[in-house]
């Protein structure tokens, strides 16, 4: 990542209005960058590092397309875009996870990820496509099943490796924490994840070109029918991906323009990183205003007495 000068533009705020008097802030960071790692605008401080969380789920996901793991199991887009998903667990999202496993004769019992309160399979986590996208790839590498969430493990070096190379940076200087589904996750510079999703903008290669085709065609697979990733993709009509991660992290991708934008609500609120999207959305042109004002309706309006308001704008570099 790199910026031609240090400007240290304000963070954003994110107010909530209960009947036009503020009741709560949030404060927010906010960066776009290019494909080739270049700061373009920010708000706040585009260093600022924070774990990229389920944001990372689209990279993760290249350690199937880069493998032959699609093309030796007959897996689809469909199969492809549960991989890059944190899903809400429907009957629809299950089985689609189901069937990655089934093709790859991998038993459901292999999942490491954890059993949702109240459920009962492990299937039905939020993460469930991603860990069964990375049994597929142990199964197709005859690489062990039983130890696939260590970081030694080839698979999850493998994706290391794929992620250091789309940074430029040596893979024995990232920092890695297990996220809550048990795989690693990174600390990453805001600048970083957006320069991330400025690669998947560019579709920097088939193995990403593929993951985009499948996250922008079968967006209900990402998040979930009333989740802002799936009612953003599915709104822009293929312009734009969108992945979100816990702990407020937020990252965007405009297809065709080689940009990445990459959001930080520092105390996680969901509410904020949404209202923080849809305002920087509208302000770079990425969405149509007939789209922000769905969104906004659905995103910022939170009932008959409150409302989101975002205060302040990205500042040019």
């Amino acid at each position: 990542m790199t910026m031609g000068k240090r400007t240290q533009a304000a963070a954003l705020e994110v107010r909530l209005l209960r009947e036009g008097i503020i009741e709560s802030k949030h404060i927010v960071q906010a960066v776009v960058c290019d494909d080739r790692g270049r700061v373009l605008s920010v708000a706040g401080n585009a260093e600022t590092a924070t774990f990229v969380r389920s944001a990372l789920k689209p990279f993760q996901a290249i350690a199937v397309t880069s493998t032959g793991t699609l093309e030796r199991y007959n897996l689809s887009d469909k199969d492809l875009a549960i991989m890059t998903s944190s899903h809400r667990g429907t009957i629809e999202q299950v089985r689609q996870a189901f069937n990655i496993l089934w093709r790859a004769d991998v038993d459901p019992s292999a999942l490491q990820c954890p059993i949702p309160e109240g459920k009962y399979s492990r299937l039905e986590y939020n993460c469930s496509g991603k860990h069964a996208g990375m049994l597929a790839v142990c199964q197709q590498c005859n690489w062990s099943l039983n130890n696939y969430l260590q970081r030694k493990h080839p698979v999850q070096q493998l994706i290391l490796t794929k992620v250091s190379e789309l940074l430029r940076m040596p893979a024995e200087e990232f920092i890695n924490a297990h996220d809550d589904c048990g795989a690693p996750t990174y600390l990453m510079q805001l600048g970083q994840m957006a320069s991330l999703y400025a690669q998947l903008a560019s579709r920097s290669s088939l193995d990403i070109e593929r993951i985009v085709r499948a996250m922008t065609h079968h967006s209900v697979m990402v998040a979930g029918e009333g989740e802002l990733d799936t009612e953003l993709m599915r709104l822009a009509l293929g312009d734009v991906v969108s992945k979100a991660g816990a702990e407020g992290v937020q990252c965007i991708a405009r297809l065709g323009e080689g940009m990445g934008l990459a959001i930080k609500v520092m105390d996680g609120a969901k509410r904020a990183k949404y209202a923080v999207a849809i305002h920087l959305l509208k302000q770079l042109g990425w969405i149509t205003p007939s789209v922000a004002e769905a969104l906004s309706e659905k995103f910022m309006n939170l009932g008959k007495y409150k409302r989101l308001e975002v205060i302040g704008e990205l500042s040019i570099l």
